[in-house]
């Protein structure tokens, strides 16, 4: 019986991930009609403004079937934050990390294991990124559970989460990061299927993981979300996109109203542009090379630079009394 409810469970994730597939081949055909744009003109140069030298404009071009790999993006995300010393301020702590084989997930998994948390990942299909990632945490001396599923299911999130505290003993925190996103012309170009795919992902799969996690979270304890800039402002090319990153923001506020009386603090972090697997998935190559110049800083970030903010948001010793926030990691002003 178990041997069955697996075999359906990677089959379920094989087909959201080919609707995925669809649903991009779909725009790109519709991308492909339409006549080029001009370009606006590239921002000279990108400001350092940490201790490692991070990857500046252009990119080299390139693109992906979704739902995007990690391990074949160029450059390599950077994920690993090798001047971050971790002081144990998750130690004993277990984590459930959504989207978690790859980009801003895989670094945040990285550093919640470097301050001491075992670590759930929670992935839809990338055997190979989950793996390596798994290898990253156990580096850091955690343990490291991976979890196969879509979120969209409320069943497997259940499951997922019934899973961690079996393994782990319990959970600490529920980091909620897995998102689809597909950039469209128009608002004409965004079809039902489209529009489903985006809203059941990147809210239902919220609220999914939200309230399965509730039962076994307590005082201490928190959810964070990731939210976006396309949250706070909009984005004109990613119309459900934006819609659901404010849903998010809005649910987190809400969320965190509900559980304060028990002691849980929900909170979201809004990242900008951010180099991982989900921006060479959403769109083509010429555009891909151009990703984030348009940023204050002149280029995107990386994975590691997002992920001490969840580090933040989920040590009591760091954010006992923050909950309801949405803390913007954009590069700068954006608005």
């Amino acid at each position: 019986m178990a041997t069955s409810k697996k075999a359906a469970q990677k089959s379920r994730t094989h087909e959201t991930a080919e609707k995925a597939r669809d649903i991009q081949r779909g725009v790109e055909r519709k991308e492909q009609d339409k006549p080029a744009k001009s370009a606006k003109a590239a921002k000279k140069g990108a400001p350092q403004t940490g201790e490692r030298k991070q990857p500046k404009n252009p990119l080299p071009k390139q693109h992906q079937s979704k739902p995007g790999s990690e391990h074949d993006l160029d450059p390599r995300p950077q994920f690993t934050a090798p001047t971050y010393a971790g002081s144990g301020k998750l130690t004993g702590m277990t984590a459930i990390v959504t989207g978690g084989d790859s980009g801003i997930g895989r670094a945040v998994a990285v550093l919640f294991a470097r301050e001491g948390a075992d670590v759930a990942v929670v992935y839809l299909c990338e055997d190979e990124d989950a793996a390596e990632t798994r290898d990253y945490v156990e580096a850091e001396g955690q343990r490291c559970l991976l979890i196969r599923g879509d979120v969209k299911d409320p069943t497997f999130c259940k499951s997922a989460v019934e899973k961690t505290v079996k393994a782990f003993g319990k959970l600490s925190i529920l980091v909620n990061n897995a998102a689809f996103q597909q950039h469209a012309e128009s608002i004409e170009d965004v079809t039902d299927e489209h529009l489903d795919q985006t809203l059941r992902t990147n809210l239902y799969g919220y609220f999914y993981m939200a309230r399965a996690a509730s039962p076994h979270l307590g005082s201490g304890d928190s959810i964070i979300n990731t939210g976006s800039e396309t949250g706070l402002f909009g984005s004109s090319k990613l119309l459900d996109y934006s819609m659901t990153k404010g849903g998010i923001h809005a649910f987190t506020k809400a969320l965190a109203s509900n559980l304060v009386s028990r002691g849980i603090r929900v909170n979201a972090v809004a990242p900008g542009p951010v180099w991982t697997p989900l921006n060479p998935a959403d769109k083509p190559a010429e555009k891909v090379k151009d990703f984030g110049k348009h940023n204050p800083m002149g280029r995107p970030a990386q994975p590691e630079e997002l992920a001490p903010a969840y580090v933040f948001l989920a040590a009591p010793s760091c954010a006992s009394y923050i909950s309801g926030a949405v803390i913007p990691v954009m590069g700068g002003p954006t608005g």
